[in-house]
């Protein structure tokens, strides 16, 4: 018996050596996937296609991006800016180097929210987001702070930011990166409206160093891109699954091989 008991011992030693350092390093980079650009701080523009309702939700996360604390003043980074937008069809066609912003009845297809980005290589080559108003109409979800949450953490996605967690009855973590069944809910780490220090800190890694050319540039993708953002959402329109799924088995993060490198991401936040 004393010989068993120093062997949990031990092992609980080493189980907890091996976590704090997990705990302490952790991440939410996505893959490393980011924006080229020859140097920082550079300006990611949000083409603004929502409506007059939307409006101080789109302004109020790219503020929150743009500005974070003082006391996390070395991931300044960079800075995001509304624009006038130049998507068509509600985002159904977007335009390369930026992201653009959209609202509509997109139906009851199951999602409130995608993010959705242009990768050739590790380097994001232009990004949408697109909120659904046939949920944010519903007494549920017609709330600023569902609002604020879902604009937030999509637009997260297009820097090349993950979630920090996905279960939903965890605590709120006081970032719009975490999942949440309430958003306004403060826990003790704030509310679930804005990013936290962590996605500064985590941005901050991802930008950290410098590319010889830059994606931020204006055009317009190929006619292979243009077809992917369409407002089809349904029967596997988002591509094929990655394996990601939330704590409720709904796939949430979508990938389409569009050919000579190029591929398209989509991240989703499913209505209940």
């Amino acid at each position: 018996m004393k010989i068993k008991r120093v062997h949990i011992g031990i092992l609980l030693g080493i189980i907890a050596l091996a976590v704090v350092p997990l705990v302490a390093s952790a991440s939410h980079s996505w893959n490393g996937y980011h924006w080229a650009r020859t140097s920082n701080p550079f300006t990611l523009k949000l083409g603004d296609n929502v409506s007059s309702t939307w409006d101080p939700y789109l302004a109020a996360a790219s503020s929150d991006w743009s500005t974070p604390p003082v006391s996390v003043t070395a991931t300044d980074v960079l800075d995001t800016t509304v624009v006038s937008g130049k998507a068509k069809g509600a985002c159904a066609v977007v335009t390369s180097g930026r992201v653009e912003v959209c609202n509509k009845a997109y139906g009851n297809n199951g999602w409130l929210g995608v993010a959705g980005v242009f990768v050739s290589d590790s380097h994001i080559t232009a990004g949408y987001v697109k909120l659904n108003d046939t949920y944010f109409k519903t007494a549920k979800y017609n709330t600023p702070a569902w609002r604020q949450f879902v604009t937030c953490q999509e637009i997260g996605h297009t820097l090349g930011l993950d979630h920090q967690d996905e279960a939903f009855d965890n605590p709120n973590l006081g970032t719009c990166m975490d999942y949440t069944n309430d958003p306004s809910r403060n826990d003790g780490l704030g509310d679930n409206l804005h990013p936290n220090a962590h996605d500064y800190e985590e941005l901050g890694l991802i930008y950290s160093h410098l590319d010889p050319s830059t994606t931020l540039s204006a055009g317009v993708p190929s006619a292979a891109a243009a077809a992917a953002a369409s407002d089809k959402p349904a029967d596997n329109d988002f591509g094929v699954p990655t394996g990601r799924k939330d704590p409720k088995g709904r796939d949430i993060l979508f990938v389409k091989d569009l050919g000579g490198g190029a591929r398209q991401f989509t991240w989703v936040i499913w209505a209940d």
